[in-house]
C-alpha cells in the first residue's frame, strides 16, 4: 500500500481503539455511597418529610444526609390484574413497586419498576431533591381502587386515588387512573405555588446497557426531549475542550407537556396529566449495586405542576394517567397523548414504525421472532433486486472501463483537477453512471439505522430464542475467552465473514488506495456491531448471503460491452 492508504488505516485503527475506550468508560462501574450504619447502597440525596404547600426555591446543590427513619410503620397494600399487580404504599401514598406479570427478568423473576431508593410514583412532593413522605390512611374500596386520605397541618384533606382503567374497547392493563382532590377545611386560604408528582426510577436491564437506554423524557407538542444519565456526570471533554463537573441533578420550567416519563431499554413509567399539562421537569441520576464489582446507573424524576389557590370549603382535582410497564408500539400507539414518542425513534420514525410492525405481523405467522427477521430481510431485498441488478450491472461496466480509468489517471497523474474532467467525459461517452452501483446502498441506510434504532427497543424480542440465541435483544454470547475475557459472539463474525466474502467477489472500481482501504469495512463494521443486539447482526448476515447469491447469479450473465453513446445532438430519428 502506498504512504496515504497506510495513513488513512492506521487513522481508522485508532479511531476504533478510541471508540471502545469511550464506550468502556461509559459502561464502567461506578464507586457506591455506602451508609455505614446499613452497610446498604444510599441515593446521593436523602429524602425529607413533605408537605403539599409552596414549593421553595431549589438549591443549587443538595447535600447529602442520613435519610430520617419513619415514625410509622409501613403498610402495603396491592392491586393486580393479567398483566401487571401495583404494590402500593401508606408512606407518600404511592405505588412503591409495579412488578410485569408477563415480563421475566434474571433467575426467572419478574420485571419491578420503580426503586426501593426513590420516592413512590404518584407521590406529591414539594422538593424532589430532598422528599418527605407523610403518612397516609389507606383504604380498599373494591378489589380494583384503592383509597389514600391524610389532613394536613392547614387542614387540607388530601385524597389520593389509583385504579386500573375502566372496562372500554381500548383498555390496557398497564394503564393507571390516579385521582388527586384536595378539600381546604379550614378557616384560611390555602396557596400553592405549584408542587411536583413523582415518577419513580429506571435502571438498566443488562450490566451492559449503554448510557443513553436509561432517560428522562417529556413530550410538547407531540414531539418527545429528554436527558440519559450521562447528562449527570462529568466529563474530561476531548483534549480539555468541553470539560464539565458533575451535576447533582437535572430541572427545567417547560412550557407544557403532555407526559414526562422515566425510562429505560425496554420498560417505562409515564405520566400524563389530564387536568392541566406538566410545567416542569425534575431528574437525579442515583447509584445501583448489583453485586459487590459491578455498579450501575439508574435514573429518577419528577413531573412539575402549576400551583393553585383553595378558599375554605373550595376543592381542587387533577387527575393522572399512568403508564407503568413494557415499551410496545402498538399499545403505546392507541393511548390518546402521543406516548408511543417515548420509544426515542428519531429521525427515522417512519422506517422504525414500519419495520417493527411488520416483524410483528410476520411473527405472528411464523410464531418465531428469528424466523420473522429472516423473512424480514427476504422480503426487503426481493424488492431491492431489480435495483441491486441494475447497480451490479454499472458495477461490472465500470470495471471493464477501468483499463482506460487507469490509462487517464497515469496520464493526468500530475494534474487532478484534468484527470476527473476527463474522467467525467469517460463516463458520459460510455453512457455510465459512476455512482449507479450506490443507489442500493443509499436506500438500505435507513432500513439499517431504522432497524437499528427499532430493534434496540423492540421489548418483543426480549427472552426471544432462536437456534443458540438465547435472547435476540443482546449479544449471542457463547463463551469468553481464557484469560482475557471478552465474549465470543458467533452472529457478528459471520456477518464479518460474508461482508468479506462479498467484497471478494465485487467487481474492483475506483483508484488502487480506494479499494485498499474498503477491505478494511468488514472490520470497522464487526468492532461497531459486534456487541450489539443479535437480531441486528442476524438482519445484516442475511442481507450479505443474499447479495452473494444475486451475485452469483448476475455474473452467470454475459459481461456488458463498453459501447459509445452518441452525443444529444447527434442521436438518429
Amino acid at each position: 500500500m502506498d504512504r496515504t492508504a497506510w495513513i488513512v488505516v492506521i487513522l481508522c485503527v485508532i479511531g476504533l481503539v478510541a471508540w471502545q475506550i469511550y464506550v468502556a468508560k461509559q459502561m464502567s462501574p461506578r464507586p457506591v455511597p455506602i451508609n455505614v450504619a446499613s452497610g446498604q447502597a444510599s441515593p446521593t440525596a436523602t429524602p425529607k418529610v413533605f408537605e403539599p404547600s409552596p414549593p421553595p426555591a431549589v438549591p443549587e446543590a443538595t447535600p447529602k444526609s442520613t435519610e430520617p427513619v419513619p415514625s410509622f410503620a409501613e403498610k402495603i397494600e396491592t392491586l393486580r390484574n393479567s398483566d401487571v399487580e401495583l404494590r402500593l404504599t401508606n408512606r407518600g401514598g404511592g405505588i412503591k413497586e409495579a412488578v410485569l406479570l408477563k415480563q421475566i427478568a434474571e433467575k426467572g423473576q419478574r420485571v419491578v419498576l420503580n426503586s426501593a431508593q426513590s420516592a413512590p410514583i404518584g407521590a406529591i412532593i414539594e422538593q424532589p431533591s430532598a422528599p418527605t413522605l407523610p403518612e397516609f390512611t389507606a383504604s380498599t374500596e373494591s378489589n380494583s381502587v384503592v383509597q389514600f386520605e391524610r389532613t394536613t397541618d392547614e387542614q387540607v384533606v388530601v385524597q389520593k386515588k389509583f385504579s386500573f382503567e375502566k372496562s372500554s374497547e381500548n383498555k390496557d392493563n398497564y394503564v393507571i387512573d390516579m385521582d388527586v382532590d384536595l378539600e381546604n377545611r379550614g378557616t384560611k386560604p390555602y396557596q400553592s405555588g405549584g408542587y411536583f408528582v413523582a415518577l419513580g426510577s429506571a435502571a438498566p436491564i443488562h450490566p451492559k446497557d449503554y448510557p443513553s437506554y436509561t432517560r428522562l423524557v417529556w413530550c410538547i407538542d407531540g414531539r418527545a426531549k429528554g436527558i440519559d444519565v450521562g447528562w449527570f456526570g462529568s466529563s474530561g471533554g476531548f483534549l480539555g475542550v468541553g470539560q464539565r463537573a458533575a451535576r447533582p441533578y437535572y430541572q427545567e420550567n417547560i412550557a407544557g407537556a403532555e407526559w414526562v416519563a422515566v425510562s429505560n431499554q425496554f420498560f417505562t413509567t409515564l405520566m400524563a396529566p389530564l387536568s392541566a399539562k406538566a410545567t416542569g421537569v425534575w431528574g437525579r441520576s442515583f447509584d445501583i449495586e448489583r453485586s459487590p464489582d459491578q455498579k450501575l446507573l439508574g435514573i429518577e424524576g419528577a413531573m412539575g405542576m402549576p400551583g393553585f389557590q383553595l378558599q375554605p370549603g373550595q376543592r381542587y382535582s387533577a387527575r393522572f394517567e399512568i403508564y407503568a410497564g413494557p415499551k410496545l408500539y402498538h399499545r403505546l400507539a392507541q393511548l390518546p397523548h402521543n406516548e408511543a414518542e417515548v420509544m426515542d425513534f428519531g429521525m427515522f420514525k417512519i422506517v422504525c414504525q414500519f419495520l417493527l410492525n411488520f416483524m410483528n405481523l410476520l411473527n405472528s405467522w411464523l410464531h418465531d421472532y428469528g424466523l420473522a427477521i429472516l423473512a424480514l430481510t427476504t422480503i426487503i431485498k426481493l424488492t431491492l433486486w431489480p435495483i441491486q441488478n441494475r447497480a451490479n450491472r454499472s458495477m461490472r461496466q465500470m470495471a471493464a472501463l477501468s483499463p482506460k480509468m487507469q490509462e487517464l489517471r497515469d496520464k493526468y497523474k500530475d494534474d487532478p483537477t484534468r484527470m476527473n474532467q476527463e474522467l467525467m467525459k469517460l463516463y458520459k461517452q460510455y453512457g455510465i453512471n459512476p455512482v449507479g452501483g450506490c443507489l442500493p446502498m443509499m436506500i438500505q441506510i435507513p432500513i439499517f439505522f431504522g432497524l437499528f434504532k427499532m430493534l434496540g427497543q423492540a421489548v418483543e424480542l426480549r427472552n426471544a430464542k432462536f437456534l443458540w440465541v438465547k435472547d435476540l435483544s443482546q449479544p449471542d454470547t457463547i463463551a469468553h475467552l481464557p484469560l482475557l475475557g471478552w465474549p465470543i459472539n458467533i452472529i457478528p463474525l459471520c456477518m464479518a465473514a460474508t461482508q468479506v466474502w462479498l467484497m471478494a467477489m465485487t467487481p474492483k472500481t475506483g483508484d488502487p488506495t480506494q479499494r485498499r482501504i474498503m477491505m478494511f469495512t468488514p472490520l470497522i463494521f464487526l468492532f461497531i456491531c459486534y456487541n450489539f443486539a443479535a437480531a441486528l447482526a442476524l438482519y445484516y448476515t442475511a442481507q450479505n448471503l443474499f447479495s452473494i447469491l444475486q451475485f452469483y447469479q448476475n455474473k452467470r450473465q454475459p459481461m456488458p460491452t463498453l459501447e459509445k453513446v452518441a452525443p444529444p445532438g447527434k442521436q438518429k430519428r
